[in-house]
């Protein structure tokens, strides 16, 4: 009975990734329904389902406010006049364009999330590209690139990060300071190099540069009023996140009365905010949460930790070494969120067996799922949104094309994650 039941829970998982990765049918619904057949055939039952959903509450909670936050903001036009501005700094040209708006990619991803980030920013850049009669590809695969990357650096930057704080139990902080200093190396690298391949790509006529000039930076702030409260109230929930070990308050509750509060200030109708959540999203963890504790009701998350710390004999070196490429090939084939979930469980597996410093497992599984979803084209959520965008406007990204650029970035980035663990840890 206790092998049937082996068969079939991993048979559930298997097919239920498949068609995730697949994306023939809403994601979401395939997790719900993976997770549903665990209960279903007995595997955990209804009690341990809603225990494991509620245990990670916290993650659902935290992207409900910053969701509600994010949006109420992007109303008022902030982020189209952030790109539009940065363009007429550097006087339009190309290549400094393409430099700018990344790094600026990179941060408003690290303190909102990539997704919105993509949203928000890719629309203005092709924009811009196509006022300049270049190529948009490069520009937009930056963006998605410098995404991923540059929410590696904080907890509420990539979904990841997220799972693994409810995890590993690490606060808000401690992924500023053990992910951000790589993420500034990383970045510097990755832009450098693109803007000397493509600065002979990248050149337009005088007349073209003073096109983007001629832009009117008014029309695109809507809401002034809006701008400055939602400005203040961002900058609280920061700060309160920033605090949050001080103050004891759950990173959760900051930021869902920061949103309501802003919803409250700015007289916005919940309503219409509540149905802008990303629901799929928020439904896609929690079958996800239930899968994977289905997988290990079964032992197999157990057995598979035993087997990693037979194989590096217990050195912390090695492990998180393996951890970090393992995560780096696997993440852009079933997705940096089921990945980074089920290799989660693993660590909290081994760590029992390591002496030291036990929190580098955490950042290197970070580094890899992070920062090896932009090897294609699926490998993490930013990468989709951000391709679907282009592709509404004609631009058509190819998974060839993606992972012929993603492989060369994840490459780079895993080495520079290999020298920063092996020299900080």
């Amino acid at each position: 009975m206790e092998t049937l039941k082996l068969v079939l829970g991993v048979v559930i998982f298997l097919v239920t990734f498949y068609f995730i990765i697949s994306e023939k049918y809403p994601k979401s619904l395939i997790a719900i329904m993976g997770g549903g057949m665990m209960v279903i055939s007995g595997i955990i039952n209804e009690e341990q389902a809603l225990e494991t959903i509620g245990y990670n509450l916290e993650v659902i909670f935290l992207l409900v406010g910053m969701m509600m936050i994010v949006e109420i903001m992007s109303e008022t036009g902030i982020f189209q006049w952030v790109a539009i501005k940065i363009a007429q700094l550097v006087k339009g040209d190309p290549v400094k364009i393409l430099v700018f708006l990344s790094v600026v990619t990179a941060i408003f991803s690290a303190v909102l999330d990539n997704v919105t980030t993509i949203l928000l920013v890719v629309p203005v850049t092709i924009f811009l590209a196509k006022r300049l009669e270049v190529d948009p590809k490069p520009f937009v695969l930056l963006q998605i690139f410098m995404s991923n990357i540059g929410g590696t650096a904080t907890m509420i930057g990539d979904p990841p990060n997220l799972i693994i704080a409810s995890l590993g139990g690490i606060g808000f902080n401690d992924f500023i300071t053990n992910l951000a200093p790589l993420i500034i190396i990383n970045t510097v690298v990755l832009l450098g190099s693109a803007a000397f391949y493509f600065k002979k790509r990248l050149v337009v006529s005088r007349e073209l540069k003073m096109s983007i000039m001629e832009l009117d930076l008014k029309r695109t702030i809507k809401d002034k009023k809006l701008l400055v409260e939602s400005l203040i109230l961002f900058s609280i929930v920061i700060i309160g996140f920033l605090t949050n070990s001080i103050t004891d308050i759950g990173l959760a509750i900051i930021a869902l009365v920061g949103s309501i509060v802003l919803i409250f200030i700015s007289k916005k109708n919940p309503e219409e905010i509540f149905a802008k959540i990303e629901w799929d999203t928020l439904f896609f963890f929690g079958g996800l949460f239930v899968l994977v504790e289905g997988i290990e009701n079964l032992g197999i998350i157990k057995a598979l930790g035993e087997h990693i710390l037979a194989l590096t004999k217990g050195n912390l070196e090695m492990t998180s070494s393996l951890i970090l490429i393992i995560s780096t090939i696997l993440s852009p084939i079933v997705g940096s969120i089921p990945h980074t979930l089920s290799f989660g469980k693993i660590i909290l597996e081994i760590i029992p067996g390591y002496t030291g410093n036990t929190e580098v497992l955490w950042w290197a599984l970070s580094f890899g799922a992070c920062l090896g979803g932009n090897m294609t084209i699926v490998g993490a959520a930013a990468n989709i949104v951000g391709s679907s965008v282009a592709k509404k406007v004609g631009i058509e990204i190819s998974f060839k094309e993606f992972f012929k650029w993603g492989v060369i970035v994840v490459l780079q980035s895993t080495i520079l994650s290999l020298i920063y663990i092996y020299v900080r840890y």
